[in-house]
């Protein structure tokens, strides 16, 4: 039985298995249980769930027999326990004679995990203005070229051979082990850079100015549909990170919930008062509609009509009324002239009339009536007329 923080130091292939008693809490979210299994040769390594299946790996079988020989032989290998996992056994197979291993459990804080968990937010909220950016687009362009070289060869050939032609299966076996090398030169790439760095960044600089080729050639993208589809597949991977960059699977959906609820936050919170004005409105009895003074319809009375006859005189100036087709129509074209020009839209003998019928009499009319009259020249009228209007 391992125990967390206490090294095993072996010579011989043994068994070991872990019991995890702790209960994950909130602030394990980015925490990582590994069990490390470093010696100084080759030794392989069989992870499984509990000791019955350690004991049905000792029994002999061809499916046992094969999987050996397609197990990865490494002299240093960590095995990942979850936080709910209640055991783990692993087995340690030495290859050689004189093989010293050790085996320890740690339980830490992971950065590579809280990293995950940042790329997906920066993908998620910030996914609309990177499916726009021209530097987003190069920088992708040249990281997918680097990593995925092979698989970008084999599918270019591809698109050339035969639909019915065998050389698929080459072409399937060439994807499986493109995907394969790509693994295993992660897993090594400290060794590769240290042993056979002039050859890497060649590769890196060569393959990396052919993928900016290609994308300048390309350009960015233009078509605002093709622009929506990368912003929801940024979107979805950034979901995606962010779930698998935390351990709990409770905490990781309850942020996943949260950032759509804030990404789309003005949707439900407009939503929500819509639907609290509706209740409120439907729980209020109407009121009843206030009456207007005399005061106030008289007040309204004068500005609309003085409002009105402004959008007439404006509509009768511009190019779409036409004046001579409204003056074969009218009765007194010299008064429909004179309305044009500024003048007042009533005679004094109408505004008397009018006075004499309704008594509520029109303030603002009788000054521009007024005014009218001292600039026309041409109208004259009896000066106790004009007293007995004012008056």
């Amino acid at each position: 039985m391992l125990q967390e923080s206490q090294a095993h130091d072996m010579c011989a292939s043994k068994q070991f298995c872990y019991e995890n008693s702790l209960t994950p809490k909130w602030h394990d979210i980015w925490t990582r249980i590994q069990i490390r299994v470093n010696s100084s040769r080759l030794v392989r390594v069989t992870q499984v769930d509990n000791e019955e299946k350690l004991k049905e790996l000792e029994q002999f079988s061809i499916w046992n027999f094969f999987s050996s020989f397609l197990k990865e032989k490494l002299n240093d290998t960590y095995v990942n326990v979850g936080l709910y996992s209640t055991k783990t056994c692993l087995k340690v197979e030495i290859i050689e004679n004189d093989t010293k291993y050790s085996v320890i459990v740690t339980r830490r804080f992971d950065p590579k995990l809280f990293l995950i968990f940042f790329l997906g937010l920066i993908l998620f909220f910030c996914g609309d203005l990177l499916s726009r950016s021209q530097v987003f687009y190069y920088s992708t362009g040249m990281s997918v070229g680097i990593v995925a070289s092979l698989l970008i060869i084999i599918f270019i050939l591809s698109k050339f051979m035969p639909k019915k032609s065998p050389i698929y299966v080459i072409l399937v076996g060439g994807w499986s082990f493109s995907l394969y090398l790509i693994q295993l030169v992660f897993k090594n790439l400290q060794e590769i850079w240290k042993c056979y760095w002039q050859y890497l960044l060649s590769y890196i600089v060569t393959v990396g100015f052919m993928s900016f080729a290609v994308c300048y050639k390309y350009g960015p993208l233009e078509n605002e549909r093709s622009i929506n589809l990368l912003t929801w597949t940024l979107q979805l991977m950034g979901l995606g990170f962010m779930y698998s960059g935390i351990q709990i699977p409770r905490i990781a959906l309850g942020v996943v919930v949260i950032a759509l609820c804030t990404k789309n936050l003005e949707y439900p919170i407009q939503w929500l008062y819509i639907t609290y004005r509706k209740m409120c409105k439907a729980r209020e009895k109407p009121a009843p509609p206030r009456l207007l003074t005399e005061e106030e319809y008289r007040i309204q009375g004068e500005v609309e009509t003085r409002k009105a006859l402004e959008e007439l005189r404006t509509f009768c100036n511009s190019p779409d009324c036409s004046p001579w087709k409204t003056i074969s129509r009218i009765q007194f074209p010299k008064r429909f002239a004179d309305f044009m020009e500024g003048s007042f839209h009533l005679t004094p003998n109408e505004v008397s009339v009018h006075e004499q019928e309704y008594g509520l009499g029109s303030i603002i009319a009788l000054d521009e009536e007024v005014s009218s009259e001292e600039e026309d020249s041409d109208s004259v009228y009896p000066t106790a007329a004009q007293n007995n209007l004012l008056l």
